[in-house]
């Protein structure tokens, strides 16, 4: 490279990676000549608070805008140029073909290094009507300009949201604060498809308690339009019709890496741009960042993709570090660590869920708890269930799931710190937390679960997963007669009588009515949450009986969907 020439770096797509890209690039080379790529009209957005300003909880535009042009030109020093498309690279020249939206003129850029990180585009469902003027995806500013348009419209009654994952999730939560009949259509039989389905039920619930329509296991066929290019009717695979005023599709996104395989760069396993630890492409004058981009996978080790604002962030910082001088730190594993609030309930989420873990072939073993957020005695503690996932073997933690009220995200932001660092259950159950009654407890949730799994661990307990099927089992329910009357065990065995075939007997009596129970017979035991059905496992172990206790007890078992 010649010494008296800038060094010259493009960077294609702003946002979160490319934006970190570039002001990071700066910070670490003044004398740099960086040139920001974007197609759209803003270059740094807040696409996380998307929904909310159609919701009104962030009631200014502007608040959304993390850095405009102008900002970063004058702060950095940045050559920005919003409404510029990246149209092809050239690696052997090392330049990028690049169309200007403003006057449609094609222009060629050279660079000495090129960070890609062009994001990812909604998937939009290929049926007619799909491109009718109130069908909508939230991508950028330009998309939650339209949607709040017809939404602050005094004609607009009723909306559709296609898909529960989180955008699907937050706009249902705003459209329905708003004051709109909205109805939210999901494919699979759950919401939150990333989560197993027991830790999910609880947001469903939340949806329905506000009025929401929530039609879970059913597809849209078919959008009815009118003259006037507006969909008034939105079909489903089970034959029946909602009429709407809007549909928000959040049906997914997929990467935008046509850039990248037409320029030759490897594509990974699961679709995105290959990197390696530098977000270094098979082309190393070429990095990717963000949602088109592979990272590896904390609790696997593999590269996949992780579609969040988090890691992309994080990606570019260190992209444009290593692009501006030569150098940095590697970017850490990714644990996909999420969370979303819906109404009253939040649920979060890091690395593996119990089902994933399956489907990858991960040998996994998990625990659930039921506990408050703070000390029971303060008022106005709130409940939450905390899942937690690692080797069967070894302890390693591998995920977690957790949802509730408050305190929901601490919780799963406290694991995925121990699995940064590859911890185990062990060192999580000993992990000094703050304590005090209005904030938390002296054994937190987190301890809680960890114990429960030491317990395992260490063969003082076994645990039976929530939705096991208990045919051939001996079930023992140790809470007191009310509480089996008010809230029976879901999906319990049945004796010859047609009855449920359980077992009711207090945990205060067990000791003494021990003898109805046959030793010989594998055995269940459970509570409301499985604090009771622990102390009832280790009376029954202690004399020589096969027994496992029930995770979550009724309380999640009664989440699970028996049909």
């Amino acid at each position: 490279m010649n010494a008296t020439k800038p060094l010259t770096i493009v960077i294609v797509g702003g946002v979160a990676g490319g934006a970190s890209a570039a002001t990071r690039a700066r910070r670490m080379n003044e004398t740099a000549e960086i040139i920001l790529l974007e197609k759209d009209p803003d270059v740094s957005f807040a696409n996380c608070g998307l929904p909310y300003h159609i919701g009104e909880e962030i009631p200014k535009r502007d608040s959304l805008l993390v850095a405009t042009p102008e900002f970063l030109r004058r702060r950095f020093r940045l050559d920005v140029r919003t409404r510029h498309e990246a149209l092809s690279i050239d690696r052997q020249n090392k330049r990028v073909e690049v169309r200007c939206g403003e006057t449609s003129g094609i222009t060629w850029i050279d660079y000495d290094k090129l960070i890609l990180a062009p994001g990812a585009s909604p998937i939009r469902p290929n049926l007619d009507g799909a491109d009718a003027e109130n069908v909508l995806s939230l991508r950028n500013l330009n998309d939650t300009d339209r949607i709040k348009a017809i939404v602050d419209d005094k004609q607009t009654k009723n909306a559709v949201v296609v898909g529960a994952g989180y955008i699907g999730l937050e706009m249902v939560e705003q459209l329905a604060q708003r004051g709109l009949n909205t109805t939210l259509v999901e494919l699979q039989p759950q919401v939150l498809p990333l989560l197993d389905p027991e830790m999910a039920r609880p947001i469903a619930d939340e949806i329905e308690a506000k009025g929401v329509s929530l039609l879970l296991g059913r597809s849209v066929t078919g959008l009815v339009t009118d003259g006037n290019n507006q969909v008034t009717e939105v079909r489903l695979s089970d034959g029946s019709t909602i009429a709407t005023d809007l549909v928000v599709m959040g049906t997914g996104v997929q990467p935008n890496i046509q850039l990248a395989v037409d320029a030759g760069l490897e594509i990974g396993v699961t679709g995105g741009i290959a990197t390696n630890d530098f977000m270094q492409t098979s082309d190393p004058d070429i990095y990717a960042v963000g949602d088109a981009a592979e990272y590896r996978f904390g609790p696997t080790g593999k590269r996949m993709r992780v579609s969040l604002a988090g890691p992309a962030n994080r990606a570019g910082r260190l992209a444009g570090q290593h692009a501006a001088t030569g150098q940095s730190d590697p970017m850490p594993t990714v644990q996909g660590t999420s969370v979303v609030r819906v109404f009253g309930v939040s649920a979060a989420m890091t690395g593996l869920s119990r089902g994933m873990a399956k489907r990858m072939g991960v040998d996994a073993a998990s625990v659930t708890i039921v506990a408050k957020n703070h000390a029971g005695y303060y008022p106005g503690a709130e409940v939450m269930t905390l899942k937690l996932v690692y080797q069967a073997e070894t302890g390693k933690i591998l995920g977690a799931q957790a949802v509730g009220g408050a305190g929901v995200d601490k919780r799963i932001d406290v694991i995925a710190t121990a699995m940064q660092f590859e911890g185990s259950v062990r060192q999580l159950s000993g992990v000094d937390l703050s304590y005090a009654p209005p904030l938390g407890s002296a054994k937190d949730p987190v301890h809680m679960a960890a114990f429960a799994a030491c317990n395992q661990l260490d063969g003082i307990e076994t645990f039976c997963d929530s939705d096991a099927d208990l045919a051939g089992k001996q079930v023992v329910d140790v809470r007191t007669a009310g509480e089996i009357e008010r809230t029976p065990l879901a999906g319990s065995p049945l004796s010859s009588e047609s009855e449920a075939g359980v077992i009711a007997i207090p945990v205060d009596e067990l000791r003494e009515r021990i003898g109805e129970l046959d030793p010989s017979l594998p055995t269940v035991v459970s509570c409301a949450v499985g604090v009771r059905g622990h102390i009832a496992a280790r009376i029954l172990k202690q004399h020589r009986f096969t027994v496992a206790n029930l995770s979550g007890g009724a309380t999640v078992r009664n989440r699970v969907n028996f049909d």
